[in-house]
């Protein structure tokens, strides 16, 4: 027998591979003749020649078969992005909701019509709904994307709402805007929509609570100011509302109507659209924001983990890829009214007829405005900033009887505020939670400080969410202490001139052109060529190029055999990919360092106002009959006050005792809130009060408080004049006051002061003992 053959029965080594690859067996390195073990696989590997076992050979091939396929598998990913938008659009663009819902309205039947529905959330049979709790009304943003943010996945805000067992509903809208409708035309519908709510819930202690997340946040606050009896409290979620604010050298955002010279662009994206602005163009401009994002790190995550990333990453593909559009008549109003120029806060929005001002005063409802520090596009100034644009002091604010409430989240991207399952377990649960103390909180400035519960803290039973909410009073100082300073302002005032301008010259001279030249094939045309919808459309299954990865996607999925982790080629490929995003950031910063300088070089120079013919002078004062009419307001709430401060029943001088006791203490918490109303609950049904009662009685007492606090307890005794009656509301005045552990001195002495006077302490503490028993 020739030495060289294999014995009968035995194969040589590479024979041996090749035998154990066709019978789908690994192959032992260690029973192989001196050379390397090929990973069994159904492709054509084998046709490469063995290499020398030793490590780095053996990292080098794990890796490059592991890169190999993930590099088919991530194809196909894109190929089912691709997939799904196409089928997406082809059933006319839902909502992407994970939850059922049936529609109740349908805005394009009304006598004016818009795209825009009202739909009913159909909760799971794990979480029926409670008929005779609030209802929550989402509304999305209609900036470019479509519907479904506020609730495209368990944990959300219409997750959190279920949960609870309120009735939710949901304002969606679709793709084509009807012909000719307005923004004035949607904010009627929608207080229609808010309406048709709360008559389907009389029972309920209070109107809809509405959530507008980030371009539906000015919307609803317009709405709130117009119709103020159609809402209860509004959350306002990562929205835009002060458009020139910002730090300089982190917002830069709001310098592009600058560079861009105005508002005409968007004129023009219209036009070319037959009428029709494009949301794709908003979506990409979100994009450009963080380029390193876009262009690497969101694909390259996919890529990088592409056994477990899909289905996330098709979950938001979904709704991120679903590009809205817009009549020219919204997208314009819009950027000039707001975007560019920033007439909301100055209260000159106006209706079409001239008729109705929206003056963001006029708002009745609570106010709460959640922003995150670690968003760069609604940054916490943006969000934030009207507020001082309306009130220059808390007492203003009081006197107008209303109540605003802020929350900042320390990291979260914009994104993230709606669709991060943290901050909608934390943040949106626990505010959703206490959404019945901020209704009844006295009026003024609040900021919500959201807690993990101490081991320790008493009274946990009280606590409704898995944190302390409490909230801590703050001034108009407060607000502005969150900006650098407010002059870097002053140039967009330029920019709204030139806008102006430029608007005017488009619109004489370019516009019927353009318009003359557009139709419905070339704005069709133009959206396919879009780069965010080519970068799906052309992975589609339309591309016959991607029909090999469909093929091979399966096979590759049965043999997939990952790379181990501390292998030193993936330890490579992760280091260029930061690398890569290194790179991309410092272009970004740079970018938008050269942008920020390039904007103060054309709009904070004396030459540009000289030249349009504008001056420094101040800031226009308010009309003296409007600024007549709000003293005239505040006078008269004022002297109704005074006038009923010897008036009240046992509920009013309750909440009189607790206004005083706890008068100038920086913090209002749930705790004392909820055990209210659980003693509230243990009443006979005759003697319950509504919440709305409740609200009314604490905003008259703690402003009646407020105003005179020593006449306000001089008066106390006339309210109360049966002594038991005396007794029972001190006892349960120290029940509530205690609830987060004892009285300090300063509100004993207070509380002392109060039972003195009632004649149930006689200056020995014996009402303090009696509530203690």
């Amino acid at each position: 027998m020739n030495a060289r053959q294999p014995a009968p029965g035995q194969a040589s080594g590479q024979d041996a591979s090749a035998q154990a690859a066709t019978q789908g067996k690994p192959v032992d390195p260690a029973t192989s003749t001196g050379q390397a073990a090929f990973p069994s696989s159904p492709f054509p590997f084998g046709m490469f020649p063995p290499v020398p076992m030793n490590p780095v050979a053996q990292a080098a091939w794990e890796y490059g078969l592991d890169a190999w396929q993930r590099s088919v598998l991530f194809l196909d990913i894109l190929r089912r992005r691709g997939n799904e938008t196409e089928e997406h659009e082809r059933g006319g663009m839902p909502p992407v909701l994970v939850f059922d819902y049936e529609v109740l309205i349908d805005g394009r039947d009304l006598p004016r019509p818009v795209n825009y529905a009202l739909m009913r959330i159909v909760p799971p049979d794990a979480h029926p709904t409670d008929m005779t709790r609030r209802p929550f009304v989402v509304m999305d943003p209609r900036a470019g994307h479509g519907p479904g943010i506020g609730g495209f996945k368990a944990d959300s805000e219409i997750g959190n709402a279920i949960r609870t067992g309120h009735p939710c509903y949901f304002i969606t809208f679709f793709r084509d805007p009807c012909p000719g409708q307005t923004i004035e035309d949607v904010a009627r519908t929608e207080g229609k929509f808010l309406q048709a709510v709360a008559e389907r819930h009389p029972d309920a202690p209070g109107k809809p609570f509405v959530v507008g997340n980030c371009q539906a946040g000015w919307a609803l606050l317009i709405l709130a100011a117009a119709s103020p009896e159609a809402t209860g409290p509004i959350l306002l979620a990562g929205a835009p509302v002060a458009y020139w604010s910002g730090v300089r050298g982190k917002n830069p955002m709001r310098y592009s109507g600058g560079l861009l010279g105005g508002t005409w662009l968007s004129s023009l994206a219209a036009d070319l659209g037959n009428g029709r602005f494009d949301g794709a163009w908003l979506v990409q401009n979100f994009e450009k924001l963080n380029p390193s994002n876009t262009l690497w790190e969101k694909l390259y995550n996919v890529y990088a983990r592409v056994d477990t990333e899909g289905p996330r990453f098709l979950e938001f593909e979904r709704w991120w890829g679903g590009h809205f559009l817009m009549n020219r008549g919204e997208i314009d109003w819009i950027v000039q009214n707001l975007f560019v120029g920033n007439h909301l806060t100055a209260g000159e929005v106006r209706s079409s007829d001239g008729q109705t001002v929206i003056d963001l005063r006029n708002v009745r409802s609570p106010v709460i405005v959640f922003a995150s520090w670690g968003d760069n596009i609604t940054p916490p100034q943006q969000a934030l900033n009207w507020i001082p644009d309306l009130y220059a002091s808390v007492d203003e604010l009081v006197a107008n009887d209303q109540t605003i409430v802020y929350c900042l989240h320390p990291s979260i991207g914009h994104l993230g505020i709606f669709v991060s399952g943290s901050v909608a377990n934390k943040e949106h649960s626990e505010l959703f939670c206490a959404l019945d103390l901020i209704d009844v909180l006295p009026p003024g400035l609040y900021e919500a400080k959201i807690e993990d519960v101490a081991p320790d803290a008493p009274h946990t039973d009280l606590i409704e969410g898995r944190y302390l909410v409490r909230f801590e009073r703050r001034t108009i100082d407060d607000i502005l202490a969150l900006d650098d300073g407010r002059e870097d302002e002053q140039p967009f005032e330029v920019v709204r001139r030139v806008a102006e301008v430029n608007q005017h010259l488009y619109d004489t001279y370019a516009s019927p052109f353009v318009r003359a030249m557009a139709n419905e094939a070339t704005a069709e045309g133009i959206r396919a060529i879009h780069p965010s919808r080519l970068e799906r459309s052309l992975f589609a299954d339309g591309n016959p190029w991607m029909q090999w990865v469909a093929a091979m996607a399966p096979a590759v999925r049965d043999a997939r055999q990952p790379v181990s982790a501390d292998n030193p080629f993936l330890a490579m490929q992760q280091a260029v990919s930061d690398q890569i995003v290194r790179s991309l950031d410092q272009y970004r910063d740079t970018r938008d360092a050269w942008q920020e300088r390039m904007f103060e070089s054309i709009y904070a120079t004396p030459w540009l106002p000289a030249m349009l013919g504008m001056t420094a002078t101040p800031k226009a004062p308010e009309s003296p009959a409007i600024t007549a009419l709000r003293k005239e307001v505040a006078d008269l709430r004022r002297r109704e006050a005074e006038r009923e401060i010897g008036t009240g029943t046992p509920l009013d001088a309750f909440l009189r005792v607790l206004s005083y006791v706890t008068q100038g203490r920086s913090a209002i918490e749930e705790r004392p809130f909820n055990l209210l109303r659980k003693l509230a609950r243990e009443n006979p049904p005759e003697q319950r009060i509504t919440l709305a009662e409740f609200k009314d009685a604490v905003r008259r007492q703690s402003y009646i408080v407020s105003l005179d606090p020593e006449g306000a307890i001089r008066a106390l005794p006339g309210l109360v004049p049966e002594m038991k009656e005396r007794r029972r509301i001190m006892v349960l005045a120290h029940r509530v006051l205690t609830v987060g552990g004892p009285l300090d001195a300063e509100w004993l002495a207070r509380y002392r002061e109060v039972a003195e006077l009632f004649g149930t302490d006689h200056g020995n503490g014996k009402a303090t003992q009696e509530a203690q028993a």
